[in-house]
């Protein structure tokens, strides 16, 4: 038996985030419409999808937001990829621009803080 996994994160712009993945991070575009996409960059599968309902900032009720795809969601998701040649792809993000100035690459194990596709840094842990 294998078994495998598939990230699905919410963004804000779908068009934005799948130019981010693409022209920034090496993906290919799989598919994409208005609320969805599908990007590839060799055995790694990322599934984007639109959390741009904004209607849950102009509603007058005091219930549960409920639709599932509020905005407040894009960028609270996060996934690891495992990567041989961690070096490489660091040289390849530091020179396409995603990774903060001062991003070290501490070990074989490191984490590439890079860039969202909204322009936010993620968090450092």
């Amino acid at each position: 038996m294998r078994m495998s996994t598939i990230p699905a994160l919410p963004v804000q712009h779908i068009g934005t985030a799948v130019a981010f993945y693409r022209d920034r991070l090496g993906f290919a575009d799989g598919y994409q419409d208005d609320g969805f996409a599908i990007l590839t960059r060799d055995d790694v599968v990322v599934h984007l999808w639109a959390a741009s309902d904004d209607g849950w900032q102009h509603r007058s009720t005091a219930g549960p937001v409920v639709s599932g795809a509020e905005s407040f969601l894009a960028g609270t998701a996060s996934c690891r990829i495992e990567v041989e040649g961690i070096d490489d792809l660091f040289e390849e993000y530091r020179a396409s621009g995603v990774l903060y100035a001062r991003a070290p690459l501490v070990s074989s194990r490191a984490r590439l803080p890079a860039w969202s596709p909204s322009g936010g840094r993620p968090r450092r842990r």
